[in-house]
């Protein structure tokens, strides 16, 4: 190339290189601002997905808190004596007490061998490889069919564990080394627990190297301690359980001794009023900082840096610039005023439809009103006493006035509106400026990129031939210059040079 051959000045004196670079600062200045308008652009796709962001996390929020009904309607229980029981309860559980007694906790199933026979864990080994098969009968009723291989030369360590391990058999085995004997225990209570032995095998195996010399095919394992059933009385009513834990009415008891207690079941204020302002801190926060996006200056006199401009600038002077210079990419945004203006009407607008005459439908009956400060841009406020009180006066109702589903707009919850409107808004965003994972090809913003780098492309290739066309013209005047020299001297030799 002819930058290849470039000649600096020697015959001229004169700098040639900063001559080049003087005159390439104008022809550049078109490519600075293609470069300057891409910057522009990437960070308004930046700002945009800054605020996709928020409304995501606003919406997140919302389902997790405010949609779902276990986040929304908990419960809090109490137990007059937790010594006999205590309990949990789910969303759906009616606010009730419950009087209950309890007669029998239930218990497990344990078989135990023989207390004369006792095994030598040291030489303790399967002589070769033998399948235990047993039929199984937790304490609920169920069976299941549990085989056990157990391979020669296994230790009693080894079998014991091989018998923990085996989910079908559920049970829990240990051998006592003082007695000698060998306790099975069924890990689920209730009084139907069995463990038959389903072959011959099976049974001389137990009885012949575990100690349960009484075992036999088509039979219970010996030893046996029968499991019961736990046996209560709720509100007069007598039944009994095989677990001691057991839900009845969304209300879920734990036995724990024999004893009588009083549950009650009662609406979690603190839960959904520290739900619900958690939902107001959100939506004031994403309100706020969109209403400061829309109305962020725009500083028209600070475009992006150069290269060559920071360079020549302090890093707090370069940070001050980009500072004003990145100010107000979404001022005044169509997308994002529109879904401001949504938002405020999916709130404040009634909520209609079949639940609601009876409850609630407006945010105002809850306590939560719209700041009078118009600085605020439509900031709720909550009156937390207020809320307090229509919560614990019908929390069924409050939860409906955010919840309620509908194919009409009308009688949609406020969350559901809300949350319609942040996808709609969300979808919009991604269309201008995209998302991370996406191509370029596929969002506004990225196909003005797409065109913006291919110019400046193209333009850094036309400068390189721009460079090399003033180098050819110096390094031709050096050369012109270089020859009237050499001619200059010659004719002074001639001249000069002979007559001495």
């Amino acid at each position: 190339m002819a930058s290849n051959m470039r000649i600096s000045g020697l015959a001229s004196g004169m700098d040639i290189d900063q001559i080049v670079k003087d005159l390439m600062k104008a022809e550049r200045m078109p490519l600075d601002k293609l470069q300057q308008k891409k910057q522009l652009l990437e960070w308004q796709r930046d700002d945009y997905r800054a605020m996709n962001t928020l409304l995501q996390g606003l919406d997140d929020y919302l389902f997790s808190n405010i949609t779902l009904q276990s986040s929304m309607l908990k419960k809090t229980v109490s137990s007059s004596n937790e010594a006999a029981v205590t309990a949990t309860a789910s969303s759906s559980a009616a606010n009730v007490a419950t009087t209950i007694q309890v007669s029998q906790v239930a218990t497990s199933a344990v078989w135990l061998s023989d207390a004369a026979v006792r095994v030598d864990k040291a030489s303790f080994s399967v002589a070769a490889d033998t399948t235990l098969t047993i039929n199984v009968t937790n304490g609920d009723g169920s069976t299941k069919q549990a085989t056990i291989t157990v391979k020669q030369g296994t230790t009693l360590d080894g079998l014991i564990a091989q018998l923990n391990n085996n989910a079908d058999l559920g049970v829990s085995a240990f051998y006592d080394e003082q007695t000698g004997r060998i306790s099975i225990m069924k890990k689920e209570t209730g009084a139907q627990a069995s463990l038959v032995l389903a072959d011959q095998t099976t049974a001389d195996f137990f009885a012949q190297k575990l100690g349960f010399t009484g075992a036999a095919a088509g039979q219970d394992l010996t030893g046996k301690t029968a499991g019961q059933d736990a046996q209560v009385t709720l509100n007069g009513l007598t039944t009994t359980r095989s677990s001691n834990t057991f839900t009845i009415n969304g209300v879920t008891y734990t036995v724990k001794g024999t004893g009588t207690a009083t549950v009650s079941v009662s609406t979690d204020v603190d839960a959904m009023v520290n739900a619900i302002k958690g939902f107001v801190d959100k939506y004031n926060e994403v309100i706020a900082k969109i209403n400061a996006e829309l109305k962020e200056e725009r500083y028209r006199d600070y475009p992006p840096l150069t290269d060559e401009q920071k360079e020549a600038m302090t890093e707090k002077q370069v940070e001050l610039w980009e500072e004003k210079a990145r100010s107000g990419m979404l001022r005044g945004d169509s997308i994002l005023s529109s879904a401001l203006s949504q938002m405020r009407m999916d709130l404040y607008t009634k909520v209609e439809g079949a639940n609601i005459p009876s409850g609630f439908s407006q945010l105002a009956q809850l306590g939560i009103t719209t700041s009078s400060n118009y600085l605020d841009g439509g900031k709720l406020i909550i009156d937390e006493t207020k809320l307090r009180e229509k919560i614990k006066e019908n929390p069924e109702a409050v939860y409906q006035l955010f919840n309620q589903d509908s194919t009409n707009e009308a009688e949609k919850g406020l969350a559901r509106r809300l949350r319609d409107t942040i996808k709609e808004t969300i979808g919009k965003i991604e269309q201008k400026a995209g998302k991370t994972i996406w191509t370029n090809q596929q969002f506004a913003i990225g196909r003005d990129l797409i065109q913006i780098n291919d110019q400046i492309d193209r333009f850094e290739d036309r400068l390189k031939l721009i460079e090399d066309r003033y180098y050819r013209q110096f390094t031709a005047m050096e050369e012109a210059i270089q020859r009237a020299n050499q001619q200059s001297m010659y004719l002074m030799n001639a001249f000069f040079g002979g007559g001495q």
